[in-house]
Formats: C-alpha cells, structure tokens, sequence
C-alpha cells in the first residue's frame, strides 16, 4: 500500500478518473469514532481518498450511511490485526491435516511413531492437499451426466478409430456445470496435484498453470489453470480462477473492501477484483486509467513504473494470451471461466474485460461463465452493461448461490454504494432445492431474523452433514474436519455454507436439475 508521505494519486493533472479508494490504517480507532459518531471531515480524510473533483452528491450519500463504511473499516482493521495469526494458523492445519492424511489417520500416525514410520508431507508435491481439499476430497467427475459420458465415449472411438471425437456441449447441461464446479474447487490445489488430477483423473489436458501479481496483495497470489478436454482438436478450453484461501487475511479484506474505480459510461468495478488481475494498484492510480479507459498520454505512460513488468505479471494478458493462442489452435473449441468465491468475481471479471478490450471474436467463442459463491463486482451499471454481452441471445452467465453463504452477500449493497450482482442467479436451499431467481433471498443478511433463522438452519446442517454418507452413499459422507467446520458454522452463519462440498451436492443432488433458463 502506498506510505502516508507519498503524492496523492488524484493530484496528478492528467488524473481524470472517478473512484473511492478507502485505507483502514490511516486513522485510529479514535479517527473511526469521530467519523463514525460525529461526522468528522479530519477524520474522514484519513480513510478517504478520493479525486478532488469528486462529485458532491456522492460524497452526501457516502456520509448519509456512512456507518457501512465504518463497519467495513473496522472489520478490515480486524481483519489485518489477524494476518499473522492466520497466516501461521493455516501452515500448522495444512501440515497436520496432511500428515493425518498421510499416515492413515489418526491411530495410523500413533502407530507410524511407534515403528518410527512417519510419512512426512512435502508442502507443493503431488499428495499435499489444500485446507479446501481436506473439506472435501472429492476430485472425480460426475460419470453420471452426458457431457462427462460423451467424453468417455469419445476418447474410446478416438482409440479405436471409429469417430473424429467431435463433442456437441450444451451451455448450462449439468456435466459441464458439474466440471465447472470440480474445477473451481480444484483451482485451490497447488500445480502438481492440479496436473494430476486433469491428466489422470478427469483424463483431460492440463494446459498452463499460472502464479499471477495480485497488486492488492503486493505478491503473486493469483492463481489460475487452463485445461482442454483433449489435446489435439478440442471441444473445450476451461479457465479456473482459485477463490479465497481459508486463511489468507488480505483475502478476506478484499471481500469486505468497498474501494472502487469507475470506467466512464460503463460503471463501476471492485478495485480489489481489478487489482487482483493486475491491472493497476491504488497506489498510483492513473494505472487503472491506463489499462482499463486508456486515458494516458505519453508522459503519464513514462511516469508508470515498471509498467512492462506490471502486463507481464498480470493474470488477465497472461490468461488473455494463452486463450488467444487456444482458441487459433483449437478453431472448433469454445470456452468457459469459471471460479469459487473470489475465483468467481475474477471468472465474471475475465469477460468483462474482454468486453471493455473489444475482444468480440474472442467473446463469440464464449460458452459460459458459471461461478460458485461469486461476492459482487461492481453496481448496476456495470450489470446492466453486461447483460446484454452475456445473455443474449441465450444465457451464458450462471451465478450459483448455496442458501446462507455469506460471501455472494458482499459488499454490501445499499445506497451508499449500489453493489449489484447481474446475471440469473441458481440459488440451492439447505435440501438442494434450485430457485431461479435475479438475486438470493436475503441480499444484506443483518438483523436479528436473520441471526436466528441462519444459526436454525446451521443445526439442521450440522445433523445433515452426519447423515450424508447413509443418506445419498459413501461419496457424500463428510468427514470429521468438514462436521468441524459446520459447528463453526452454528457461531458464525453463513460461513460453513461458502465451503465448496455443498456447491459440489447442489449440483449433484438438486432434483429435476436444468439450467436451460429463459431470459429473467
């Protein structure tokens, strides 16, 4: 982030952007009361960082609800309090989960011990699973679903010679959503377990496997892979953003981060989402100018620094890039993006740049964007900008919601900031139940109603998830470290819903599944 005694970004003359950049760790929790409470313009200032010209009827908005952003600097400021805790927290679970894992358990590890046996994970190898893959260790497709049969049979007449192996892949038809959602929650593994899986498991092509600069978090943490359904003439090319880690602060803030930039005639985006596909950093912000509305002039392209490097590390080019060189070697293939949580703001993010590149023949070979858990990228404007790239004539655009999950619930969307989420929404009660829906029940979920009803429905989770394995068969049966995290659950509503396993049974277990929908 940039120092207290750096040159404010909005001063620089060539500076004509629109945006709202708020610093939690400017002020004290004293600045946080007197802005809070008494409206404080010294304190404000400390928080806000905004052009000079900024318009004044958004500032009255800002400060008529300002409370929003009180929360949301209060939760940042404990958010950041917890980096390191979090940070060595996640290290200890990861090792021990895997070495439990490794050794066969619990009693396998007493025993390893005893014999002087233990099998030590190797954090990066093949068999080290995340915190995510532990949750839910499925990793297998769904050999029930035709586009999962049609790739099995395909492969056999290949061998055989009897078919050319051409693929008819319908948007929206529950194989594909069920690879989507396997390859949202496979997009956490780090690239050896991700090679092997796609190769070996799912018998597709791993492509590339990207560790991108996520300005937000000044390190490269975005992580995204790229599979084809076969090497030679595919059908299918899959982008998978990772979603948010477990235990990665910076993660977090950016969910709770209400910073934003907006793009003349278009809207307004997340800025954490856009620094996370590095493309700019509010440290300097006439960067976004420059990748994203290209009001840069000579001089403010020179003042940029490292620029070069800043396109060669950034998730979107280099995703954009190897699409583009897919999509000339593959001239039947289509393609899908997909992610979970903050995997699914950047897998929305993706198009949407694309659509602000004007990269039309690209978007004409766009199958689908299925997202699990997406948090909202941007307000109304930029939904109703998009609804008419995505979803016409039909939808290509599938936002799916599990029932109390908190994170599709973020930002906060009120007056203050107007964050909307577009495209239909599939939203999954806690009995798998679909609904079509434009929005899930509940958008802001505060109040006491809701605390009662979300921590009601979190019991009857709890008593689900013990019963899966006898209900639905060994495959849904959740292990113990997944019952822990839904007891979390009962103290904290909505978290244990944002875990990928019940995105993965809403997909496999809703009756009367189609995702075939008529415009909303």
């Amino acid at each position: 982030m940039r120092k207290d005694n750096e040159p404010d970004p909005g001063s620089n003359p060539g500076h004509r952007s629109n945006y709202l950049i708020i610093r939690p760790h400017r002020g004290g929790y004293r600045d946080l009361f007197q802005y809070g409470v008494r409206g404080n313009e010294t304190s404000k200032k400390k928080f806000l960082e905004r052009p000079d010209d900024y318009s004044i009827s958004t500032t009255s908005v800002i400060d008529d609800h300002r409370w929003v952003i009180v929360v949301s600097i209060l939760v940042r400021k404990i958010i950041g309090l917890l980096r390191t805790p979090m940070e060595y927290t996640g290290l200890v679970v990861d090792f021990v989960l895997n070495l439990l894992s490794a050794n066969g358990g619990f009693f396998g590890l007493v025993l390893g011990f005893i014999k002087a046996k233990v099998v030590v994970p190797e954090r990066g190898s093949v068999s080290f699973v995340s915190t995510i893959g532990q949750l839910d260790g499925r990793i297998d497709l769904y050999k029930g679903w035709s586009f999962v049969e049609q790739l099995v049979c395909m492969e056999d007449s290949v061998s055989s010679g009897s078919s050319s192996g051409r693929v008819e892949i319908e948007p929206g038809s529950r194989g594909l959503v069920d690879l989507c959602v396997m390859a949202s929650k496979l997009a956490y593994e780090n690239a050896k377990v991700v090679e092997n899986v796609v190769n070996l498991h799912w018998k597709m092509n791993l492509v590339e496997f990207l560790d991108c600069w996520n300005d937000y978090q000044k390190q490269m943490s975005t992580q995204v892979f790229m599979l084809t359904d076969k090497e030679k003439d595919a059908d299918l090319i899959l982008i998978s953003f990772r979603g948010t880690e477990p235990f990665d602060a910076d993660d977090w803030g950016t969910d709770f981060d209400y910073s934003w930039y907006e793009i003349p005639n278009v809207g307004k985006l997340h800025m954490g989402f856009i620094e996370a596909m590095g493309l700019g950093t509010r440290d300097y912000t006439p960067t976004f100018d420059y990748h994203l509305v290209e009001l840069r002039s000579f001089k403010e392209e020179n003042h940029i620094k490292n620029l070069p490097e800043m396109v060669e590390r950034s998730a979107y080019y280099a995703v954009r890039e190897t699409l583009k060189r897919l999509l000339a070697e593959h001239g039947n293939a289509k393609f899908v993006v997909t992610g979970h949580s903050l995997g699914g703001a950047l897998a929305i993010l993706f198009p949407t740049l694309l659509v602000l590149k004007d990269e039309t023949e690209m978007m004409e070979r766009l199958l689908g964007v299925y997202t699990f858990g997406q948090p909202r990228i941007g307000n109304r404007e930029i939904g109703s900008f998009m609804k008419a790239k995505l979803n016409h004539p039909v939808d290509r655009y599938f936002r799916v919601v599990y029932c109390n999950d908190l994170v599709p619930r973020l930002p906060y969307d009120d007056k203050t900031f107007l964050y909307k989420h577009f495209g239909a929404c599939l939203y999954y009660d806690s009995f798998y139940n679909e609904t079509k829906a434009e929005d899930e029940p509940d958008p802001n979920p505060y109040g006491m109603r809701f605390a009662i009803l979300a921590r009601v429905n979190a019991v009857w989770e709890l008593v689900r998830g013990l019963m899966m394995g006898f209900i639905y068969g060994p495959g849904y049966k959740e292990g113990w470290f997944r019952i822990l995290f839904r007891i979390i659950g009962l103290m904290i509503p909505g978290l244990s819903d944002h875990c990928p396993t019940d995105y993965v049974n809403s997909v496999r277990l809703a009756p009367g599944y189609d995702l075939q929908m008529s415009p909303l």
